[in-house]
């Protein structure tokens, strides 16, 4: 058997390659092809006689095609693209012939409308429900020449996407400061030096040392935030920036035709369906109401934080000029990041630096999965060698539920991979709970990796993405409902998935919690308490900046989807319109950040980069439940934990967001305790 088709257990990493994608999804889709004919031809118009047959062919295709996509992310090269190109026109094909297919859709309308209806449960009406919808997006009332337009559409919008992901990945690939002179590399911190060698011996400098150098600086994250946080040589900084914020926008790598295309297709594929924008279609399966409901709470928030940005700029001037710097009075984009790092120090009398010996990977791993067992009562044990992985930093855990039955299973995949995987963290879905099998999710992140022999120590940012990300796994793997087509995040509306992540990120500001995950790597010594006061006095250092940064990326989303016409201007046009009201410094001429905005053009928040806003509302609020009980008081937090787990993480999309919210909370949501866990409240 082709091992990509072998659902039968966990995916065989090592024996899947790239010669295996086109010839095993071509076997898949015959087969499931025929299943399809079979249910269209024989279907009755019931639960078992529609929606668990359509489930199975759904989990079928979700199992094989996810691994291959899982594969585009953390272990891309060029045969694996060659073949996923080859064969996505294909995976888009059957993906609109099921939606679009009439006797489905007739056999779900007939079901909502008969005496099939009342056998139903709650779950499985709001799952029809969301059927219907989707078939309906998906073009299944369309005809002739509107059908096959509708359908151009969708295999060029895959195929562009696919394209500007991977010009992403390569744009970020082929930029590097080469550094000799230890002058070019004063103010780096050891770890950032370390790094820097590291990836000089990967590119074949073999007697590279942190000491004496060569040292390579790249765009990815965990190299390119600590030279802008810490080079004092501001032109390199300059260099480093400008690379970064034009990636992926020149020669054959250039994003630009592809936004341009991306948007003329949406707005074109809104119009056949009867929308009025890209927006109004995306925010019709989401738990807005509207556009002008997401606007009105960015705006809340922006209203909120533009003052506190200002202020922001004017402290780091202020504060430039008191060291006499003379770039004081013209403080430019590659400079906030230094002053920002200098007055931290300054303020707080600590630096990212100093916390990083206290977080070894490993260490914060235990506290995490400590931290999983006091609030949900469950337990997480290794399982490295079980299973294969596609890597060998790639870890691999089982869950089990207070009984001692195992219940859920994830990969983790740490590390920063430049050369192969893209950058930034997600989690996604291996298998998902349904028809007795156990959910398995892959956690990704891109950390800094271990240097020699020193292990993984981790910035606080890495330790909240740790969480964050976790938080989404713990959705998918601690459902309850046993309806696969509304276990864990799916048919989670998209503005609320964000919820479990960024609930997670609070407890990084929790003493016991953070003390708990802490451990010095050479003397086991716990973070002192000193050290953790500041942490929590930072938390709004600069939250007007940082809160404005994402409103920036939220209401651009949002226009380019609703009012922009492609045809009539230029997207950065709309880029420099939304900056007038959500930045402090004016972005740069040559600012290309929208040609690597995988987020809206490749991935899944086209208008919906809103989503982590709206969700965040939600996260505070329900993080405010545990301190309103006593985050000193185990027995209240335990019991709450409890309650977040029995609705929140188990109801998954059973019910709709805002239910499943009132049913933790005891009411709807409000913005107090975002805008309070922000420094923002009035």
């Amino acid at each position: 058997m082709n091992p990509l088709l072998d659902d039968s257990k966990q995916p065989r990493f090592d024996l899947i390659g790239p010669e295996h994608v086109v010839d095993g999804l071509r076997e898949l889709l015959t087969e499931l092809g025929t299943a399809l004919e079979d249910l269209e031809t024989s279907l009755e118009p019931t639960w078992e006689g529609l929606v668990t047959p359509l489930e199975r062919i759904g989990e079928r295709m979700g199992y094989s095609g996810g691994i291959v996509r899982h594969l585009m992310g953390v272990k891309n090269s060029d045969a694996l693209r060659e073949a996923y190109e080859t064969i996505q026109p294909e995976l888009v094909e059957f993906s609109m012939r099921i939606g679009q297919s009439r006797p489905i859709y007739d056999g779900l309308v007939a079901i909502k409308s008969g005496g099939e209806w009342s056998k139903l449960d709650a779950t499985q009406r709001r799952i029809l429900e969301c059927l219907i919808r989707d078939a309906e997006h998906s073009g299944v009332g369309l005809e002739g020449d509107a059908k096959r337009r509708f359908n151009e559409i969708q295999q060029e919008l895959a195929e562009t996407a696919t394209n500007f992901s991977n010009h992403v990945l390569d744009g970020t690939k082929i930029f590097a400061l080469e550094l000799n002179d230890r002058a070019e590399i004063k103010g780096l911190p050891p770890s950032a030096l370390a790094l820097a060698a590291q990836a000089a011996t990967d590119a074949g400098h073999a007697n590279a040392t942190p000491e004496a150098g060569p040292w390579r600086i790249t765009l990815d994250g965990p190299s390119l935030q600590p030279f802008l946080q810490h080079s004092k040589r501001r032109d390199l900084r300059e260099t480093l920036y400008r690379a970064y914020i034009t990636r992926a926008s020149t020669g054959d790598l250039d994003n630009q035709p592809l936004i341009a295309k991306i948007l003329e297709l949406r707005r074109e594929e809104a119009g056949i369906l009867g929308f009025d924008s890209y927006a109004s279609l995306s925010l019709a399966s989401k738990m807005a109401p509207d556009v002008t409901a997401a606007e009105n709470l960015l705006e809340e928030l922006r209203s909120a934080s533009i003052d506190a940005a200002k202020l922001d700029l004017a402290d780091l001037k202020q504060f430039a000029a008191q060291q006499a710097a003379s770039e004081a009075n013209d403080l430019r984009h590659w400079d906030i990041g230094f002053w920002s790092e200098r007055l931290r120090e300054e303020r707080f009398a600590y630096n990212d630096e100093e916390l990083r010996p206290y977080f070894p990977f490993e260490r914060v791993l235990e506290g995490l999965f400590a931290l999983a067992d006091r609030l949900f009562d469950v337990k997480i044990k290794a399982a490295d060698g079980d299973v294969s992985v596609w890597h060998d930093d790639v870890r691999f855990f089982r869950v089990f539920s207070r009984g001692d039955e195992e219940i859920a299973a994830f990969y983790l995949d740490p590390y920063s991979r430049p050369a192969e995987k893209r950058g930034g963290a997600w989690m996604d879905e291996c298998i998902g709970r349904s028809r007795g099998r156990l959910p398995v999710a892959y956690l990704v992140c891109n950390q800094t990796p271990p240097i020699g022999e020193t292990p993984s120590l981790m910035t606080f940012r890495e330790v909240e993405t740790l969480f964050h990300e976790f938080g989404h796994s713990l959705q998918h793997m601690l459902t309850q409902v046993d309806q696969g087509l509304a276990s864990g995040i799916r048919n989670v509306e998209w503005d609320a998935v964000e919820l479990p992540s960024q609930f997670m990120e609070n407890w990084c500001y929790q003493r016991e919690t953070l003390l708990g995950l802490s451990g010095h790597f050479e003397t086991g010594e716990k973070l002192p308490l000193e050290l953790f006061e500041k942490i929590v006095a930072a938390r709004t250092y600069r939250a007007g900046s940082d809160m404005l940064r994402q409103l920036y990326f939220a209401l651009m989303d949002l226009e380019l989807h609703s009012r922009f016409d492609p045809k009539q201007g230029s997207a950065f046009d709309v880029q420099a319109k939304v900056a007038e009201k959500t930045t402090v410094i004016t972005p740069l001429a040559e600012d290309r950040f929208l040609c690597s905005f995988e987020h809206i053009f490749s991935g899944g928040y086209a208008a919906g980069y809103y989503s982590y806003k709206w969700a965040e509302v939600l996260s505070a609020d329900a993080f405010g439940a545990f301190e309103e009980a006593g985050l000193d008081n185990p027995q209240a937090v335990q019991e709450t934990g409890r309650r977040f787990r029995d609705t929140v993480l188990a109801l998954g999309g059973s019910q709709s967001p805002m239910e499943v919210f009132v049913a933790f909370r005891g009411r709807a949501p409000t913005t107090d305790a975002l805008l309070r866990h922000s420094g923002l409240a009035a």
